[in-house]
């Protein structure tokens, strides 16, 4: 079992590390076409896509991945194609039709037509989503990986094809954004071939036949609820951080591209290392949570938390000591004044790539062990202290772009905690009462993964 959980994890982890460093490579040219102008147009139109795919999609693969893996419902996926198909289809739509809104409020009217770009991107996350979280419950982790990395690579090949053509200014922006939706289409394709040629397992010996849509649902609107917090206080400091900083400088989208479109691209490169260790860990620790064996359960918990604490920290030293080199071979096309921003904002998040990775992991934890709706608590009020207290300090100091990276800083501290007191809260009893065929039946899908 340790080496299954490992092994999985290494996989999952390798593929998001290198999905995220290619894109973090990719910011290279994107940064020497767009400029941070156009960086932070591009930057503009992800939080309103992340919010719907937010809905449509995040909540899937942990969701699917905790019903396969505890033999609730082995075949909730087909399930699932149907409920995700229609939601995605509703997201793109919505998309469309917030577009106008969206431009309006951010007072830029180019975000109109690049909201309709990438709005059937979407969709095809939706139907990704599916598959990942049928492989991921069967504790198959490498179509997650292929596809994360196949994913990236078409979007900076295709990208950086259109880019030649297109130039700077709005028409790069639109070629970039294109790329995306492109991108994930050939992902979903991909996807659903892996799906369509895996051999499917026949019914487990103890299987109730029970309402697939009622399970689906039950995990994943809480961590649809959950995921949702984060792209909606992006999409809220947006708007609101933009416009505060309007009334200090001229050059508030370039700022906000420095903070979004590079500070958090570094930031987020040990984070993705990390990713495997949550994903890894449902199939593991749900099982022995649903054969109430929730001592072991808590267990392999405090195991992948010490893991991702063990790749994390060392990543955000390496971050902080190396925020010079980093921003100047990567972002060496940015001026010398948002470059040494840049190095500041590394250097106060530093310590945000170790809490980030730490809540990603919990969560999944708190997920795998039954309590998705207390990941969710943790989150929203995160959130909302993370968009109050930026918008505090951006309004009522002269740090700028810095408040936004403190107040990651506090947010993310304070959901770590939340989230570890959760899963400490959570009953460690064993449930004597609870009929042993179950017990050997989670046994036996943990065996299997």
């Amino acid at each position: 079992m340790r080496d299954n959980f490992l092994k999985g994890a290494f996989i999952i982890s390798l593929g998001g590390f290198i999905s995220k460093l290619i894109g973090a490579l990719y910011r290279i040219p994107l940064l020497k076409y767009l400029g941070s102008g156009g960086m932070g147009l591009y930057q503009l139109v992800f939080p309103l896509y992340c919010m719907l795919l937010t809905i449509s999609a995040s909540g899937i693969p942990s969701g699917i991945a905790r019903i396969i893996s505890s033999g609730q419902c082995p075949h909730a996926e087909k399930s699932a194609f149907r409920l995700y198909f229609a939601i995605g289809l509703l997201g793109s739509a919505v998309m469309c039709f917030l577009s106008g809104p969206l431009a309006l409020a951010q007072g830029e009217e180019q975000i109109s037509d690049l909201c309709l770009l990438l709005a059937p991107s979407v969709f095809f996350v939706s139907i990704l989503s599916v598959v990942r979280g049928f492989f991921q419950g069967r504790g198959n982790m490498s179509p997650t990986a292929v596809t994360e990395v196949l994913e990236q690579s078409v979007k900076v090949a295709l990208s950086l094809v259109l880019l030649s053509f297109a130039g700077g200014g709005t028409r790069g922006v639109r070629a970039a954004i294109f790329a995306v939706t492109i991108s994930e289409c050939v992902a979903a394709l991909y996807s659903l071939y892996l799906y369509k040629t895996t051999p499917k397992r026949p019914l487990p010996l103890y299987y109730a036949p029970f309402n697939d849509y009622k399970a689906i649902l039950k995990y994943t609107i809480p961590l649809t609820l959950t995921a949702a917090a984060l792209p909606l206080s992006q999409l809220a400091e947006s708007t609101v951080v933009v416009w505060l900083l309007r009334m200090n400088s001229a050059d508030a989208t370039a700022l906000w591209g420095v903070f979004s479109g590079c500070a958090v691209t570094l930031i987020n490169l040990p984070v993705s290392l990390t990713y495997g260790l949550a994903a890894a860990g449902v199939p593991k620790i749900s099982p022995l949570a649903r054969s109430a064996c929730m001592h072991e359960a808590k267990r392999q918990c405090a195991r992948a938390l010490i893991l991702t604490a063990a790749v994390a920290v060392p990543c955000a030293a390496a971050l902080f000591i190396f925020s010079p080199l980093a921003a100047q071979l990567i972002f060496s096309s940015l001026p010398q004044a948002e470059k040494d921003l840049l190095v500041l904002l590394v250097k106060v998040m530093a310590v945000n790539a170790v809490t980030s990775s730490l809540v990603q992991t919990s969560s999944s934890c708190l997920t795998a062990l039954g309590k998705p709706v207390c990941s969710t608590k943790t989150q929203w009020l995160a959130s909302i202290l993370r968009v109050a207290l930026s918008a505090l300090l951006v309004r009522f100091t002269a740090l700028g772009t810095v408040a936004v990276a403190i107040s990651y800083n506090v947010c993310y501290l304070v959901a770590v905690l939340l989230n570890l007191w959760y899963i400490y809260r959570v009953k460690g009893e064993e449930n004597e009462n609870y009929p042993h065929r179950f017990r050997n039946k989670a046994r036996t899908v943990d065996a299997l993964g």
